[in-house]
């Protein structure tokens, strides 16, 4: 069997978590999650790394010990996966004795192959990235992520042969080009190597400046540096040495990390486990940052995103498509609320919503909520399941690769297809023409298809995936998923199971802002409709009008083919009719207070098709669907028979 062995760093615990480390831990376990439902055998770790200089001085500022200070930031992080519906198999911490033990025996194994040395050593030292700079690496002598001058500091120290491992390390980089990806950090890598400046790195500090720290077995008098003692833990956890976890286990294992620690990870990391005489690891997954109007998140600038703001504020499952479809992994990416509400609105209420709530509409309007059993086959159910086997082989080779975001916009392919072959198939004329061997096929492929998409989505969405299911009728088990089989399998769908009446899974949002602006304009509206009523009380008859002006009005009938809310107002939809002409109509309708949008689709209405085309609250309006206002809501106008679109009302 294939295994997979996922990781996060384990996060520093000198403040809380934020936006960073929530995309970190999301994307690593919707890849655990997508390689179980690959048929791999997996296994996810993330924790804590507790050791070190910062952590002191956060202590000290807290008014706490080193170990009370770790172990309530440390919670923090515990407790936020499970609000996250984050599926890690263990959570470690730098200060527990099982990792305690694992660094001594490296480091004594390390040590009596004679890979470490002690000497004496000058340098720059940064206390916020706790290491020593060379002046090469300085800029205009500052630090060059804190942008601080480091401290001089002279001392004995011990130190690890890392430059006898350069040309190993640049070897095995060459012999196996995916070994750092995405290819833009492995060539900074490989450039670092190839510039001859990778010096010996010194791995531990004296007791007399820095006590919390994981003893050297060899030396009492030294603690070991924190990245010496962090890096270990991918192994510690799965029980190195002889542990059947690691076994199992260390030969798959992929390392996700952001690009700020890349070269610990990159160079530090496989140099010590060649000199451990531990195979190295088999791929580093290097992501980038998410910026805020361009900026790093900082705590000190007031930037951070909290993770769990956005949860409760959007819903996990919509926060977590956000984070995996808006950033292209590796690079940088902008987070904002207004991004954030853009996406769930147009790729999760509109498209995925719309496709669900319609289906499950028509199969209780047409079937009595029974998924019926397929019949009269046609062309276009073949290129509907072409068009879902490509995009569920585009999403999986994606998904492997960690392009995220080409997956998932592969897999909306599908999404979209659907919600075309609604409107191509007509399933409400095929019901008036009492076609019901044609309409049971075009219902049982919509709803078939759907089962598809859903469960391609539970790495990503794995909540709202499984009530999806659960709406079809399904109850989700993991253990009986093969998304390659998915490809080639039709039909797993049981006839005659009940279906959900509807689906509201994605419910539209705005932001803020934007409700307190649609709240005073509806409160204008109701003064508005107040001064109208009060006017028509005094208001003078309409004027006669001549046979002439009637004429210049240009009344059609047409079909409507699709409905949708309005994204920036609520009583507004989206109308598409086809009205005869080329292309269909688009007409901003204020129906939304008496009309679903599928209550409207396959509908004929009459439309003045000559209006001047205006933009109501930024749609553009062609036209205007009419209606009539009655004591019980709104009636549309309509012929007392089906006519062909674009039919002259005279």
């Amino acid at each position: 069997m294939q295994r997979f062995y996922i990781t996060t760093p384990i996060y520093y615990v000198n403040a809380k978590p934020h936006l960073g480390h929530a995309y970190t831990t999301t994307v690593a376990d919707s890849l655990n999650r997508f390689h179980k439902l690959m048929g791999e055998e997996t296994y996810f770790l993330t924790g804590t790394d507790e050791h070190g200089d910062k952590i002191v001085q956060a202590a000290e500022s807290n008014g706490q010990t080193p170990q009370e200070y770790v172990d309530v930031i440390s919670k923090l992080f515990r407790d936020l996966w499970p609000n996250m519906n984050i599926s890690n198999n263990d959570f470690i911490r730098t200060t527990e004795p099982r990792h305690k033990a694992v660094v001594q025996q490296i480091l004594q194994k390390v040590y009596d192959a004679g890979d470490i040395y002690f000497g004496e050593y000058g340098g720059h030292y940064c206390f916020g990235c706790e290491r020593f700079y060379t002046e090469k690496e300085l800029v205009d002598g500052l630090c060059p992520d804190h942008l601080t001058k480091p401290e001089y500091i002279a001392e004995k120290n011990y130190f690890f042969k890392m430059s006898k491992y350069r040309d190993w390390l640049l070897d095995h980089i060459n012999k196996h080009p995916d070994f750092i990806r995405p290819e833009r950090y492995r060539n900074e890598v490989v450039s670092l190597l190839e510039s001859g400046e990778l010096e010996d790195l010194c791995i531990s500090r004296p007791k007399s400046r820095l006590t919390w720290g994981i003893e050297l077995p060899f030396d009492a008098d030294y603690v070991t540096y924190v990245w010496f003692d962090a890096l270990i833990n991918y192994v510690a956890a799965l029980g190195w040495p002889d542990g059947e976890k690691f076994k199992k286990f260390w030969p798959a294992a992929n390392h996700m990390v952001a690009k700020d620690i890349l070269k610990p990870h990159a160079i530090f990391w496989p140099t010590m486990l060649k000199a451990a005489g531990i195979e190295p690891y088999q791929h580093l997954n290097v992501h980038g940052y998410w910026l805020v109007e361009d900026t790093k998140m900082s705590k000190s600038i007031g930037n951070v995103v909290e993770p769990l703001a956005m949860k409760d504020a959007y819903g996990l499952d919509a926060f977590r498509y956000f984070l995996l479809r808006e950033m292209s992994f590796g690079q940088d990416s902008s987070f904002s609320e207004k991004a954030l509400v853009g996406r769930l609105n147009a790729d999760l209420a509109n498209d995925l919503g719309n496709l669900f709530n319609r289906t499950l509409s028509m199969t209780h309007k047409y079937f009595g909520g029974k998924i019926p059993r397929p019949d009269v086959e046609d062309v276009v159910d073949a290129e509907i399941k072409k068009i879902g086997q490509d995009a569920m082989q585009s999403f999986q080779d994606f998904f492997t690769d960690l392009k995220f975001s080409r997956a998932l916009e592969g897999l909306w392919e599908l999404v979209r297809g659907l919600n075309k072959y609604i409107d191509e198939t007509a399933p409400w004329a095929l019901f008036k023409e009492k076609n019901t061997g044609r309409l049971s096929t075009v219902i049982y492929v919509l709803l078939e298809n759907m089962r598809k998409i859903a469960v391609h989505l539970w790495p990503v969405m794995p909540e709202a995936s499984e009530r999806m299911l659960e709406q079809l009728g399904i109850t989700f088990d993991p253990e009986k998923i093969n998304l390659p089989k998915e490809l080639d399998v039709w039909g797993l769908l049981e006839s005659d199971a009940m279906v959900a009446e509807t689906s509201n899974l994605f419910p539209r949002v705005d932001l803020p802002e934007e409700k307190a602006e649609t709240k005073a304009e509806a409160k204008s509206a109701k003064k508005d409709k107040k001064a109208a009523k009060k006017d028509d009380k005094t208001a003078e008859p309409v004027p006669e009008i001549d046979f002439e002006d009637f004429q210049k009005l240009d009344l059609r009938v047409g079909t409507v083919l699709e409905a949708d809310k309005h994204p920036e107002a609520d009583r507004l939809l989206l109308v598409k009719v086809d009205t005869g002409d080329k292309e269909p109509r688009q007409v901003v309708a204020g129906l939304a207070d008496y009309f679903q949008p599928d209550d409207l689709v396959g509908r004929q209405v009459v439309v003045v098709a000559n209006l001047k085309p205006r933009k109501l609250r930024k749609q553009l309006s062609q036209g205007m669907v009419l209606a009539v206002k009655t004591d019980n809501g709104m009636e549309l106008l309509t012929p007392t028979g089906a006519v062909p679109p674009g039919s002259k009302v005279s």
